[in-house]
């Protein structure tokens, strides 16, 4: 049962063997907790949960490790902290929760472990004094950095020359560093501000560092895959990979490193300056979460993807089809074997584009529609159920329709039939469609 990734450290697309069959690992970068997640964080949560998903099919989920950290020491938390007037820890908790739950809204199963970079102070320091040991790190006024020239295969993930890292890394230019391609691993911190004392002095770690120490603490010094968005190709995980090997002595961190491709608002950048910045919670107020979930993955985890109003109108309308289709068809058992071209579809570099296809081949077989759709995370519920939230997420009641249908039966009676179309009309546009027969008029859910 070979599953094929592609990985972004050999450039192609490979077999995927774990180190141990019976303890598959993976690490996923996750989030800095200081504000809202956007909906370009939400598509690593949601691919690498597929990922997750499949793996635990075909190994057993006994006997997978899936680790997504959460970042909670950062300058940007401190600075929102000190905006908002509120503790580093109350922001933290909140922000995370509120994280948790939209990752939740959209189908997320809980990574196995959750580690907070607070957590993990002291493995952090433990690592910076070995890279010191062994001459890959060195102390410079109150800092600790990474030698970068000391590791001769820095760059090999990424594909870079020197002189593209040095000006796509967005280091600080400090007269302290012995090259200008060095990072930080601890700086120190000013009193009054967010600080752990250590035996390199009171200060906070650097974020590379954070996920070295957290990935090796919960998966080991060698693991199988390393996820995260492309963004994070360069100086993230190049840097990540430069610690841990020359803090470990060892080939490798990952034998498999995948990342996301990155994803566009109606064909444009997200940003906060062309007012199309757009936060999950957002997403969930005027969407289901299985609907965004669906829109995500319409799309190869590896190609950008255009986030679009009319994208998550397709998904709803698929995924109304699908609910038809299974009805009240009774869930799968935790045994029932997904149908194999689905399968075999997402074991090919997770192509779910190909698998949603073949799904459309499905509705005639409700059950192995549902089997196969939940190694997507989709049709989760009933048909029932889904019914009910569309309606709520339409913004429009049950006692709403039934009194739409009721004044429509006025009007008509009173021959207004201006009036009668108007309220089928404005029905229709909330995704309503009535349907007129011998008993009367009965309403459904637009498919």
């Amino acid at each position: 049962m070979t599953i094929t990734l592609y990985n972004t450290l050999s450039r192609k697309k490979d077999v995927f063997e774990p180190l141990d069959p019976a303890s598959v690992r993976m690490y996923v970068c996750g989030p800095t907790v200081y504000d809202y997640a956007h909906i370009g964080n939400a598509r690593p949560v949601i691919v690498f949960d597929v990922l997750f998903r499949l793996l635990r099919q075909v190994y057993g989920a006994a006997h997978v490790t899936y680790v997504r950290n959460i970042t909670d020491v950062d300058d940007k938390i401190i600075a929102r902290a000190a905006e908002a007037g509120v503790d580093i820890r109350t922001l933290t908790e909140t922000t995370n929760a509120q994280f948790q739950a939209d990752v939740t809204a959209l189908g997320c199963l809980p990574p196995t472990v959750q580690p907070r970079a607070t957590e993990h102070i002291e493995e952090m320091v433990a690592l910076i004094q070995v890279l010191i040991e062994r001459g890959h790190a060195y102390k410079a006024e109150g800092h600790v950095l990474f030698d970068v020239p000391s590791m001769a295969e820095y760059g090999h993930l990424s594909n870079r020359s020197v002189e593209e890292m040095q000006a796509g890394a967005r280091v600080e230019v400090a007269p302290y560093k012995k090259d200008p391609m060095d990072f930080v691993l601890w700086k120190p911190a000013p009193e009054g501000e967010q600080g752990f004392e250590s035996a390199l002095g009171r200060g906070r770690p650097g974020w590379h560092i954070e996920c070295s120490a957290m990935a090796k603490a919960h998966l080991g010094e060698v693991f199988d895959i390393h996820g995260g968005g492309i963004d994070l190709v360069f100086p993230h995980h190049e840097n990540e990979i430069a610690q841990s090997r020359c803090a470990h002595g060892s080939h490798e961190m990952a034998r498999y490193w995948m990342h996301n491709g990155y994803l566009q608002v109606e064909g444009e950048k997200m940003s906060k300056s062309l007012g199309n910045f757009i936060t999950v919670n957002e997403v969930l107020k005027d969407w289901p979460g299985e609907t965004a979930r669906l829109a995500m993955l319409m799309t190869h985890y590896r190609q950008p993807i255009n986030w679009t109003v009319k994208s998550l109108s397709e998904a709803q309308k698929t995924l109304t089809s699908w609910y038809e289709a299974i009805g009240e068809e009774a869930l799968p058992s935790e045994d029932a074997q997904p149908h194999d071209a689905v399968f075999a579809a997402l074991r090919d570099d997770l192509n779910t584009p190909k698998a949603i296809a073949e799904l459309h081949q499905l509705k005639s077989q409700p059950a192995h529609l549902k089997a196969a759709a939940g190694l997507l995370g989709l049709l989760t519920k009933s048909g029932a159920d889904w019914a009910e939230l569309t309606r709520v997420e339409a913004g429009v009641s049950d006692a709403e329709i039934e009194a739409a249908i009721a004044a429509r039966l006025q009007a008509r009676e009173d021959k207004d039939w201006a009036e009668a179309d108007r309220i089928r009309d404005e029905l229709l546009e909330k995704g309503i469609v009535l349907k007129d027969g011998p008993e009367g008029t009965s309403w459904d859910v637009q498919g």
